[in-house]
């Protein structure tokens, strides 16, 4: 059977989203744990989106003639992110998930990219070992966590909306934070509506995309990222992605209600910096 290789598009969206959906729903399925995409409908939005942006790179792997599955790389940033791969599970143990995986790596060096990086469910062994023999290195175990919203102040901050003038400071933050900026990925959750800023002092000290699956937020400390979950009106997506090591972020979350639905690991290939501050991930990266 040929295994065919092509640039995603918009028109690819329906057949790619329910393949996406029903390739998490399977895995998650036989683990016992709930899909990251609760309807096909989800799925089909979410790809249709990144098929759309132009600064997602997508390709679609078909097999004789027929998607069987697809990749995605985010290059919005200085570090790239890879996500969501998936396979058709009708048509899995073929390798095809490896051919979308290479050439999202090739695509990555292609362009210039120092490091990328992805998050996998911990409980899909099979796809760990494939990361890892990619070269993927394991740097952090990550917990997704689901609730809902909770209004809490943190005494001394206070929470606004970001706005455009505030990206050349969020991008300082994060380099000191990450060793790169994500200032791409800030610049849509501003346009989107979603992101915001947290000060101390008049100053910035803590920013998030959006809060959810598919936003970052990062502080100075645990007091500007609390600040910014305890604003939130909402979570999108399936919940927030806390770092599982921060005891004192991951207790705090848990004891305003959150509670845990699915282990993940963060893996990274190339540039990477031990995080000097505190953070919530995306999922892509």
């Amino acid at each position: 059977m040929e295994i065919k290789l092509r640039s995603g598009e918009p028109g690819d969206a329906n057949t790619c989203g329910k393949i996406c959906h029903d390739a998490f729903a399977a895995i998650a399925n036989q683990h016992n744990f709930p899909p990251d995409f609760p309807a096909v409908e989800v799925a089909q939005g979410v790809l249709s989106m990144l098929l759309s942006h132009p600064d997602f790179y997508s390709v679609v792997a078909e097999l004789d003639g027929k998607i069987a599955g697809s990749n995605f790389l985010d290059v919005r940033s200085q570090v790239a992110g890879i996500g969501p791969i998936t396979v058709d599970p009708e048509v899995q143990n073929q390798q095809i998930g490896r051919k979308l995986m290479v050439d999202v790596i090739e695509r990555a060096n292609e362009l210039g990219f120092p490091g990328v990086r992805l998050l996998q469910s911990a409980y899909h062994n099979r796809s760990l070992c494939l990361y890892a023999k990619l070269g993927f290195e394991i740097r952090e175990p990550i917990s997704n966590m689901q609730g809902a919203p909770f209004k809490v102040e943190i005494p001394g901050t206070m929470v606004r909306a970001a706005a455009e003038d505030d990206i050349e400071a969020c991008n300082r933050l994060c380099y000191r934070v990450h060793g790169h900026n994500r200032g791409g990925e800030l610049s849509d959750g501003i346009q989107q509506g979603g992101a915001k800023v947290v000060e101390r002092a008049g100053r910035i000290t803590g920013y998030t995309s959006t809060l959810g699956f598919f936003g970052h937020t990062l502080g100075e400390t645990n007091e500007d990222v609390m600040a910014l979950i305890g604003s939130g009106s909402e979570f999108t997506g399936p919940g927030l992605l806390v770092p599982s090591r921060n005891g004192e972020l991951f207790r705090w979350c848990m004891d305003h209600g959150l509670r845990v639905v699915q282990p993940m690991t963060l893996m990274t290939m190339g540039l990477y910096s031990e995080p000097a501050g505190a953070y919530l991930t995306s999922i892509l990266c």
